[in-house]
């Protein structure tokens, strides 16, 4: 039974990211075939937007190693799936260059709000990096190919403590200027609170960026994930990230748990009667069919509720 509440999106975008930033976290590195399948049925699911991939430097995330093998196997499916779109995390203009001639038509450049996180992840400072992507998001929108920036540690920062709202805005700013046409403020270490949320969202309001620009990622380190995507979405959000059986969390950030588990939040959104596309129950098996290649249960509540936990 759904029940609509006043002031939410009438429709979200799912922004599934399991088979990036969900498998990049898992100590069972898959077969390169297993990982098209599971593009492949997070597709037929209905979920229309599926990072598929990082062209990263295998030697910083190996599990991601078989990037140019596995794109070319599922960059045609959005011909089998009209309006299925299939980004890419590329961390600099290498990873673009592969990315391009791949046929990548989506990217995603990934910064960070804080300075010591910036040094551990990308080994340069926030206004480096920045400096970094300048010309990666240049020559991607140059080539008609879509940006979107991540901004991590948006709420709180392992070694920093909180992080303020003015910090990440000033930063995320700084990426919308370069031309990224989305970005998803990541709550990395899972810390963040509603009030925490509805605040940063209001200071980028106030500084001219509407919710129509933005997207959240939240971690379930505190339970607190579902509860801050309402908050967003009473804000005016209407792009969720989410990792399909709750898979994965942060090689860099040692607190971070799981993603927001795709299942349960579509439990919520089909509670409220908020369309997303998305079959459910064919969500959760293809979530209960990964977890049996990685050897464990999944951690998503709904689909240990709909499928069972084996």
């Amino acid at each position: 039974m759904s029940v609509r509440a006043d002031g939410l999106p009438t429709r979200v975008r799912i922004h599934e990211v399991g088979p990036r930033d969900g498998l990049q976290n898992e100590s069972v590195a898959l077969p390169v075939g297993v990982k098209a399948e599971f593009i492949a049925r997070l597709a037929q699911a209905g979920l229309t937007t599926v990072e598929a991939t990082s062209f990263v430097h295998p030697k910083w995330v190996p599990q991601l190693a078989d990037a140019e093998e596995l794109f070319p196997q599922v960059s045609a499916l959005p011909q089998k799936y009209p309006g299925l779109r299939l980004p890419v995390l590329v961390p600099n203009e290498r990873g673009l260059d592969r990315a391009l001639a791949l046929g990548a038509t989506e990217i995603a450049v990934f910064g960070s709000a804080t300075e010591t996180f910036a040094a551990r992840n990308l080994n340069r400072t926030v206004a480096e990096s920045l400096e970094m992507f300048a010309p990666v998001v240049h020559r991607a929108t140059e080539a008609g190919v879509r940006v979107r920036g991540y901004l991590s540690m948006c709420f709180g920062d392992p070694w920093e403590g909180p992080v303020g709202a003015e910090q990440v805005v000033s930063v995320g700013k700084a990426l919308l200027e370069l031309g990224c046409a989305e970005l998803s403020l990541g709550d990395t270490i899972g810390t963040g609170t509603p009030g925490q949320v509805e605040a940063l969202l209001g200071a980028f309001a106030a500084a001219g960026v509407g919710p129509e620009q933005l997207a959240v990622h939240f971690h379930d380190t505190y339970g607190q994930a579902l509860a801050n995507t309402l908050a967003a979405l009473r804000c005016g959000v209407s792009v969720v990230d989410a990792s399909a059986g709750g898979l994965g969390g942060c090689p860099y950030a040692k607190s971070a748990t799981g993603n927001l588990a795709t299942e349960d939040l579509v439990w919520m959104l089909n509670g409220l009667g908020i369309e997303t596309g998305v079959d459910l129950a064919a969500l959760a098996t293809t979530s209960q069919w990964l977890a049996g290649h990685l050897g464990r249960p999944s951690p998503s509540r709904a689909v240990r509720a709909l499928v069972g936990s084996d």
